[in-house]
């Protein structure tokens, strides 16, 4: 086994332990370097092999980092992307135990599944367009098994994207007349305006991220398929969960998406 790959396999099992122990761990970029986005993504996908194993069932994809406002949170520069699992995936209106999480936050997002794989070698905003079956308010709990969320890119990339849950809202098709740069979003926490943001503020727009999405998987042999979900990124900044209380996310043209915390 060479040094990279034992250095990966130590980072997984720092980050399966924490999840297992319910305890958050160090940062993992003493083994990968904090930049070093190959070995995370490997750390990533031998996590995800064996959530697959273990019986977990993969249900789409998430876009990280698409924001700037989320960006400058956490001190990185470009989007990642991660994993979504049956499991992790809650009803609109649903009433969730914070315990399942370590350090949760909450940002509103748009969320869409397509009607076609999509494996071109490059996609466009227009690509996804076209293919779009559904679009979806949605709110991604995201979350953390690194302690403090002192996170580098090779952390978060590592640790699935930071992705803890998702919510997705009532589905909307016929999205030709959507103008989604220009969407708006505002998240409520018990009815206190607590994040706002655009399409824009999304990559331009929830559909160039998806598009990246789309090529960068391609680009590893792993394309988008039919009926598969994909969260598009924060359309704003994420908040700190607190419990009990209740989220709301209203994106005008799409509708809302709620959920509470106990």
């Amino acid at each position: 086994m060479s040094d990279t790959t034992e250095m990966a396999a130590q980072a997984a099992d720092r980050l399966a332990r924490a999840e297992r122990d319910r305890a958050p761990c160090p940062p993992i970029r003493d083994l990968i370097d904090r930049n070093d986005t190959a070995s995370a993504y490997a750390v990533q996908s031998r996590l995800e092999a064996d959530a697959i194993a273990a019986g977990r069932v993969l249900t789409g994809r998430k876009i990280g980092l698409t924001s700037l406002a989320v960006q400058a949170q956490l001190g990185v520069d470009q989007p990642d992307f991660g994993s979504l699992f049956a499991d992790t995936g809650f009803e609109d209106g649903s009433d969730i135990d914070t315990g399942r999480f370590l350090q949760p936050r909450i940002e509103a997002e748009v969320a869409l599944a397509l009607s076609r794989d999509i494996d071109a070698a490059s996609s466009s905003a227009e690509d996804i367009l076209a293919a779009v079956d559904w679009v979806a308010p949605a709110l991604e709990i995201v979350d953390s098994r690194i302690a403090n969320w002192d996170i580098s890119l090779a952390d978060t990339i590592a640790d699935n994207a930071s992705y803890g849950g998702h919510v997705i809202g009532p589905k909307v098709h016929g999205v030709s007349g959507i103008d989604f740069p220009a969407l708006k979003m505002e998240l409520t926490q018990d009815g206190d305006v607590v994040s706002t943001g655009s399409g824009r503020d999304c990559m331009g727009s929830p559909l160039i991220a998806a598009a990246w999405l789309a090529t960068t998987l391609a680009g590893l042999g792993q394309p988008i398929r039919a009926g598969q979900i994909i969260l598009t990124g924060a359309l704003g900044p994420m908040v700190a969960v607190k419990a009990p209380g209740s989220y709301v996310a209203t994106i005008e043209g799409l509708g809302r998406v709620a959920c509470r915390f106990r």
